[in-house]
This record gives structure tokens, sequence and C-alpha cells, in this order.
């Protein structure tokens, strides 16, 4: 492992909350030399209540099982189940939790337990007439109700800046706007480095991908990639949404929400649907 410059080491196991910024700093230029595997394992010596966030993509199948290979007490994997994922995807998610034996702890829009319940209180298609406030209900609210349950102070994405958007000047550490911290161990792999480590060590993966799918999400919202397209092209193709809102403002969407939540539109819309 590569030697890290002096005031990383000095840092405590775990790291003490809140991160300054100076620290942040040190921590992301010793992390940015670092191997995947490296970054991992320093995360799990170094993040507080350490989970992994997953939609079960390639990225994040690659640190799931790279994390079985590190350490013999992997971070608890929390999912998002926003109701609409392809079939495909939750077999994948089954696969894992056979293969790994890991804890999947499955978090959905609040008060619903199916499609049918979600679309009783939003309504059909929700995400075209209110795509803001379907990503603060399908991803937003669940996965900051599942951090304040389990108490998590840091969670594992899998996000890299080989995917554009808002991810291109990904660091390897970050702090979101709520304190929490994300590590990115992958942040500086390609596309063709994620999948030549799937295929060599025979990670479980998404049958779509074998069918002209590069990165999926729900249903609605993904089609499949030309040849020479970016890997994310088919996420929301046609618009200039990059990211699902798990990765945003959460006090913004949060605000949000709560205003959508207050307008006569949304009472009548309840109402309706009751």
């Amino acid at each position: 492992m590569a030697s890290a410059p002096q005031g990383v080491l000095d840092l405590p196991k775990p790291l003490q909350l809140p991160l300054n910024a100076s620290d942040l700093s040190k921590i992301n230029t010793h992390l940015s030399s670092l191997s995947p595997q490296e970054i991992l394992q320093w995360g799990t010596e170094y993040l507080p209540n350490l989970y992994q966030t997953t939609a079960f993509g390639l990225t994040g199948l690659v640190a799931i099982d790279m994390l079985s290979k590190i350490t013999k007490s992997p971070p608890p994997l929390i999912f998002l189940d926003t109701l609409y994922h392809f079939p495909e995807t939750y077999e994948l998610v089954e696969e894992v939790k056979e293969r790994y034996g890991l804890p999947v702890h499955v978090f959905k829009p609040e008060g619903c337990e199916s499609v049918q319940d979600f679309e009783r209180i939003h309504g059909d298609r929700y995400w075209e007439t209110n795509e803001a406030d379907y990503d603060f209900s399908v991803k937003v609210e669940p996965a900051r109700r599942a951090y304040e349950q389990f108490n998590v102070q840091s969670v594992i994405t899998g996000r890299r800046a080989s995917q554009g958007g808002a991810r291109a000047s990904l660091q390897p550490l970050e702090v979101d706007v709520t304190g929490l911290l994300k590590l990115n161990p992958l942040f500086a792999w390609n596309f063709a480095l994620v999948e030549w480590y799937i295929k060599e060590n025979n990670v479980p993966r998404n049958k779509l991908l074998d069918q002209g799918y590069r990165s999926v999400g729900d249903w609605h919202s993904t089609s499949k990639v030309e040849e020479g397209q970016d890997e994310r092209a088919g996420r929301w193709a046609g618009k200039e949404k990059t990211e699902c809102g798990l990765h945003e403002d959460y006090f913004k969407m949060k605000a949000q929400a709560k205003a959508k939540a207050a307008t006569p539109e949304s009472a009548t819309s309840l109402a309706v649907n009751a």
C-alpha cells in the first residue's frame, strides 16, 4: 500500500465527525494514489458506522466482491427499492445475498409495500407529473430513514468520475450537506476496468447487461445504449438530468417536497387517489 502523508496517519480510527475541510483534503490526497481495494481497506478502518448503499449496479457489485475478500465482516448493504426496478434487478439482489451471505436492508417509499400503494398516494406515472418529488419519495427519503434507523455516518457508493455529468469531478471521499461521509472507491476507474473485474472474478451481474443496457435503474427511466454512447446515456435519455436525487442537496429536496405536499393541487390529488 502506498505510504500515507504525515497527517493522515495521525487521524483517529474511526474518524471523528464532523470532518473539517483540511483533513478531508489530506485524506483525498492520500486516497487518490491508492487502488480501489486499498481505498476500501482504508474505509473499513477509518470510516464510522459504515454501510454500502447500492442499487446493484456494476460498480457497486465490484465493491461488494472486493470487500468480501478484504474483510470477514463487510459493511451491511442498503437497497432502496423504488418499487419500479426491473424483475432482473430483484433477481440479482437474491443472487448477491446467496453468493456473499450479506444482510441486505431494504427500504421502500414511506407507507408503501407495492406499486399499487405508491400510485394510490401519488397517482399514476408520478415520475412524469413531478419528477423531483418522485426522486425524493423513492430514493432520498427512504435513504435518510435508513441512515437514521441504523445511525449510518458513512456510506460506500458506486459512483465514478468517468460516468460524467455531476460525477466528473468526483473525489475518493466526500461529505454531503447532512455531514454524511461518502466513499467512492472506484472513482478513478472507467467502464472497461469495471467490466474486466466483473468477468475476471465471476461477479454476479444484471442479466439486462447482456441485452444492450449498461446502467440500470427504474424500468421507466432506463433504456438500451447504442454502440459508442456513454454508459449512462440510457438513464433519463433525452433529459439533462444525470442524478436521481440521492447525491443532491437533501435539505433543498426536502423543502421542495414539503412545499409540494402543502399545495392545494397536491391535497386534491391525495383526495382523488384515496
